[in-house]
């Protein structure tokens, strides 16, 4: 059996928001995320802290919950592009959204990467590092029986929640 019939039954449970996003139904800007840095008001904007290089946001369509994005404030494509300023600054800021996490919500792993290009399934030109959380039996029934995956955890929510959080925390 191929990959593709082994997983072609899957069912998705897509956010309606989403699913016009992943179609091009997006707010008409050169960069989203230079929207949010820029602060458009087309542009959704969960973000949760900033440095001087770089932002902090919820991924606005999660996976998880406290699914976050990083990343730079100039606008740049290529990984290699990164000065090492800007690569330290989001190594940091991830290091402090990991300890967070796993405080608050006990994870008890993470996914961390980038998807760069439009052959690893990146969607934006602008590089960005993906925190993806992951929790012991977080298969739930619907994964388990109908193939289905759902998150149940609402981005604005978990915005206004990971605010408050990455305030208190006291970096070491």
């Amino acid at each position: 059996m191929s990959s593709y019939e082994e997983h072609s039954h899957r069912k998705n449970l897509f956010s309606i928001g989403k699913l016009g996003y992943a179609k091009g139904d997006r707010p008409n800007v050169d960069c989203i995320l230079c929207g949010v840095r820029d602060k458009n008001e087309i542009v959704p904007n969960l973000t949760i802290a900033e440095t001087e290089l770089s932002i902090v946001s919820i991924n606005l369509f999660p996976y998880n919950p406290g699914h976050i994005i990083i990343f730079p404030k100039r606008h740049i494509i290529h990984y290699l592009e990164l000065t090492e300023e800007e690569a330290l600054d989001i190594h940091r800021l991830t290091q402090k959204a990991m300890r967070i996490l796993e405080k608050q919500w006990r994870v008890q792993g993470f996914n961390i990467g980038y998807n760069l290009g439009k052959n690893s399934g990146g969607s934006i030109p602008h590089i960005h590092e993906h925190i993806v959380p992951r929790f012991p039996n977080e298969a739930g029934f619907l994964d388990v029986i109908s193939n289905t995956r759902i998150v149940i955890y609402e981005p604005y929510q978990m915005w206004d929640d990971l605010k408050k959080l990455w305030v208190e925390e006291v970096t070491d």
